[in-house]
């Protein structure tokens, strides 16, 4: 693996986790992806969905093979002592210029020194000192929905000494979408999804996915949007990524049938690319009246897309995981996608301990209602 696959594997890493910019610069990761001749017009996680043949058709590079955007100029061959995979360099910035990083009208100049006030921000801190900083804003954003947030954890959650994270509580359906807050029953809200066309996904869908599962679950599973099997079935969490996230429900005693399983997304974006931001708003509404409905003891929001529409953050999973988020007091984990994990199985060990968690939270939440009503 020479340099620039090293670079373009370690920048895809960065980009599942959520993150869009270089430590200690504001140069955006798909320019980085751009530069070094990866494409970058979507993410790790729309590449990995299975697409129609049309779509790898539409997709397929160039018989001369990738193109840098017309803006780039052609990169210089590295100096002397300046690779990637070794370290050798002694200023990153000058071996992302040889590398063909940068363009002309962009610097990689260092950050400016910290002053006292910020200087807890620098140093070793820096990427942790962010995550919790992005943690911080997000539970503290004003409440626009006139709805008090719930401050005090129930006795049997603070038993469980976990690390807390955001305390969500400011999306109400009524406010977004009266009509779809009238819908009474999960199989209303698939009828109203059929003819939905609150966004353009409608054009190029087949079949749209509403939905599937036990009606009044204790644990809801949320995951980003619809692949082309999930399109093909009307069900979300099929194919083989599907069949991984079954065993991995087997694997903490739940089957399918235990659980309400969804999509923050209804209908499949073409190409199965990431959610847009006007797409993940239509379709919201539809998401948080599912929750009202089922009214789930856990939820388990899979990938990035799920987490962050419902915790209203931009923090990646790598900053989201490992802790107890609430959404409108209900406990809530995030972990990656399955199929993040059929990419990189080095993330099945942390997927597997985010789910004995909700598993753990879930076991704790009936037993302390169990103690609540025996006579």
């Amino acid at each position: 693996m020479d340099a620039k696959d090293r670079l373009r594997r370690y920048l895809e890493q960065r980009r599942e986790l959520g993150e869009s910019e270089l430590v200690l610069d504001s140069l955006s990761i798909d320019d980085v992806m751009k530069m070094v001749g990866a494409k970058s017009s979507a993410s790790p996680t729309a590449k990995s969905r299975a697409q129609t043949p049309a779509d790898r058709a539409a997709a397929a590079p160039s018989a001369d093979g990738p193109q840098a955007p017309p803006s780039a100029p052609v990169a210089p061959p590295p100096e002397p002592g300046v690779r990637f995979d070794q370290g050798a360099t002694t200023d990153w910035r000058e071996a992302l210029r040889n590398a063909g990083a940068v363009r002309p009208s962009e610097s990689l100049s260092p950050p400016v020194a910290a002053t006292p006030a910020s200087a807890a921000a620098t140093g070793a801190e820096t990427s942790a000192g962010a995550v919790e900083a992005d943690l911080r804003a997000a539970s503290a954003m004003p409440n626009t929905m006139g709805e008090a947030l719930v401050t005090d954890l129930p006795t049997w959650l603070s038993a469980l000494e976990l690390p807390l994270g955001i305390e969500a509580g400011r999306l109400r359906v009524i406010d977004a979408a009266p009509d779809v807050a009238q819908l009474p029953t999960l199989a209303d809200i698939a009828e109203h999804v059929a003819g939905c066309t609150r966004c353009a996904l409608y054009k190029s869908a087949t079949h749209h996915v509403p939905g599937e599962g036990n009606p009044t679950a204790d644990l809801l599973c949320v995951g980003e949007a619809p692949g082309v099997q999930e399109e093909e079935q009307g069900r979300p969490f099929v194919g083989e990524a599907g069949e991984l996230f079954t065993k991995i429900l087997g694997a903490i005693q739940l089957s399918r049938g235990d659980v309400y399983l969804c999509n923050v997304l209804k209908h499949r974006p073409p190409g199965s690319r990431d959610p847009l931001p006007d797409e993940v708003f239509a379709c919201q509404p539809y998401l948080l009246r599912q929750i009202e409905l089922v009214r789930p003891r856990v939820i388990l929001a899979l990938g990035r897309f799920a987490a962050q529409t419902l915790l209203q953050t931009t923090a990646g999973i790598g900053a989201l995981r490992g802790r107890i988020h609430r959404f409108h007091g209900v406990p809530l984990i995030v972990t990656y996608h399955p199929s993040a994990l059929l990419r990189n199985e080095s993330w099945k060990r942390p997927t597997w301990e985010d789910v004995k968690l909700a598993r753990r939270i879930l076991d704790a939440s009936l037993s302390a209602s169990a103690d609540t009503t025996a006579p």
